[in-house]
């Protein structure tokens, strides 16, 4: 009975054990069957959402070029690291070496990861070098990733940084062409679905959703080689009379290109830090000043075409003042009967100012507005400054007459450098572009020959006798302007503080380029626009011409000088 017994409770483990294993088998095959099969959608999101992740593809941005092709603004591949906060803290005992080896504080990186702990993306740092990067991801820290993206860099430093201008971290656009073409120039970033492992690093490229668009290559009307030249000799003049600004622009008059544009202070937009923002600015297209006798030549012009003087006029300046409602106008010294040629070399306030109120007010003014006074130049520069040119309707005499000398109205460098272009292209206004221009856009606003007459008349300002003899270029003929205004301030003009200002063309009778020199407050002995912005004017030009081919036409200077080097017998 025993050995009956025995054997039945053998059989009834045997089935027991057995039906356990049957019944774990089929709890596995049913758990199996739900994953795979029932549960499958739910958990392949989640699979994918921990190691599949779409990520972004930089896409960099367009060069900019200068009009012979160089290189002005380049974008070059940089990596950001990046963590996913939640991971990376769980290591904080190691984050001292990674704050050391990006240069920053391992206390305010806890506390930055502690912050942002229910986060899965955290910046760590931006714009890192290729080579450290790789340092960075050999520390194999949890969580820690790194993220390809572009910086701009600016191969000429300051010489082209006001008109570039720069852009932010984001790569976009913040001052000048940069923001201007910021559209154009910006890519669109591509995207696509990688694998990550546990640490964040991507281990495989699992499908391209977007390809990266590149942005637009930007060609520039700016000449490189005579905007390093206009900056060297803009930076010298400043240093040279401690001045407290300066600005110079150069163009071709026949289209209004700009050729050049510098100004002093300068900044390097490739290291900004610590640069004030007011250093940012484009002086020669944001800052206003009163020109000063550089508007004697449009009094002419306006006198000449209005057909009620000649060339040949004369004007009785003598005894060399007057007074207009009880206010004096007087020149350096009587000059008594003066043409209008001679007006502008010897630079004649009274002759200006008589010529100006003999005129009908809304002619005068129609000659300052239509060669771009009082209105912005259309160059598309941000921030551009229209400057300021009052309606006639409220000019009394005295205002109107100051106005011939250049007070009580306010241009940019840019604007005066537009406005002599018109005497260079023969009455032809062409707005002022930073880009190449083909067909020119143009509207005559004085008469052919009245240009031609005001060139001829302002080459004697740059003879022996006139005010900007040292502006000349040698071999080359040169029409111009000296300028030199009192600053206004609070009450009316400072007596010690200067605007030095030449403006002018080379070569005269067919003009090829057109520039203005600014100095804004020469602090030394000398302050007058013919000896402190001329000279700047004749080393611009002279090394222009020589830079662009200019053939000389000033044959008796020519043959002159080439004279006085022949070997004596």
């Amino acid at each position: 009975m025993s050995e009956q017994g025995g054997q039945l409770g053998y059989r009834v483990r045997r089935v027991f054990v057995l039906s356990l294993f049957a019944l774990a088998m089929a709890s596995l095959g049913a758990r199996g069957f739900y994953l795979q099969v029932l549960d499958h959608e739910r958990l392949s999101g989640e699979g994918e959402s921990r190691h599949l992740r779409v990520v972004e593809m930089p896409a960099h941005r367009g060069m900019i070029t200068d009009r012979l092709g160089e290189a002005v603004a380049i974008s070059t591949p940089v990596d950001t690291v990046w963590a996913d906060p939640s991971e990376l803290i769980h290591a904080q005992d190691r984050l001292p070496e990674l704050a050391h080896l990006l240069g920053m504080d391992s206390e305010s990186l806890l506390q930055r990861l502690a912050g942002k702990a229910d986060k899965e993306f955290l910046y760590i740092k931006r714009r890192v070098n290729p080579e450290k990067a790789r340092q960075v991801m050999a520390l194999g820290l949890p969580g820690v990733s790194l993220q390809r993206e572009y910086r701009r860099f600016y191969p000429m430093g300051e010489v082209m940084a006001h008109v570039l201008g720069f852009t932010n971290i984001d790569d976009h656009g913040q001052e000048g062409l940069e923001l201007a073409y910021d559209e154009w120039l910006s890519g669109e970033s591509g995207l696509k679905r990688v694998v990550k492992d546990r640490l964040g690093r991507v281990v495989d490229d699992v499908e391209q959703i977007r390809a990266p668009s590149p942005g637009q290559q930007l060609t520039i009307s700016i000449d490189s080689r005579l905007q390093y030249l206009a900056y060297r000799e803009l930076k010298r003049a400043v240093q040279e009379h401690q001045a407290v600004s300066g600005s110079v622009v150069v163009m071709r008059p026949d289209n209004g290109e700009v050729l050049a544009m510098v100004n002093q202070p300068a900044f390097n937009p490739n290291n900004r830090k610590g640069v004030k923002t007011s250093s940012f600015r484009n002086r020669a297209v944001t800052d206003v000043f009163e020109p000063g006798s550089t508007v004697k030549p449009f009094v002419v012009a306006a006198a000449i075409d209005s057909g009620r003087y000649a060339p040949s006029s004369i004007i009785n300046t003598a005894p060399g003042y007057y007074r207009v409602q009880g206010k004096q106008i007087k020149d350096s010294r009587n000059y008594g009967r003066l043409s209008l040629g001679k007006i502008l070399s010897k630079s004649s306030n009274v002759g200006a100012s008589k010529l100006a109120l003999e005129l009908p007010s809304g002619e005068l003014w129609s000659m300052f507005d239509g060669i771009g006074f009082g209105q912005v130049t259309d160059s598309g520069f941000p921030g551009e400054s229209a400057g300021l040119l009052n309606d006639f309707s409220r000019w009394r005499e005295f205002e109107k007459a100051t106005l011939s000398f250049g007070y009580g109205l306010s241009v940019t460098p840019l604007q005066l450098a537009e406005a002599y272009a018109v005497l260079a292209a023969d009455g032809v206004y062409h707005p002022a572009s930073f880009m190449r221009v083909d067909m020119p856009e143009s509207r005559q606003v004085m008469k052919p020959e009245t240009a031609k007459a005001v060139r001829r008349m302002l080459q004697g300002v740059v003879r022996k006798e006139g005010t900007g003899y040292l502006a000349r270029v040698e071999g080359y003929t040169v029409a111009g302007k000296t300028g030199t205004a009192r600053k206004s301030i609070a009450g009316g003009y400072a007596e010690d503080r200067y605007i030095a200002v030449f403006a002018g063309m080379v070569p005269a009778v067919n003009p090829e380029l057109v520039a203005v020199v600014m100095i804004n407050e020469p602090r030394k002995e000398e302050f007058y626009g013919g000896r402190v912005a001329g000279p700047v004017f004749s080393r611009i030009m002279s090394g222009a011409v020589r830079l662009l081919d200019i053939a000389p036409d000033d044959y008796e200077a020519v043959r002159a000088s080439a004279a006085s080097k022949e070997p004596r017998v």
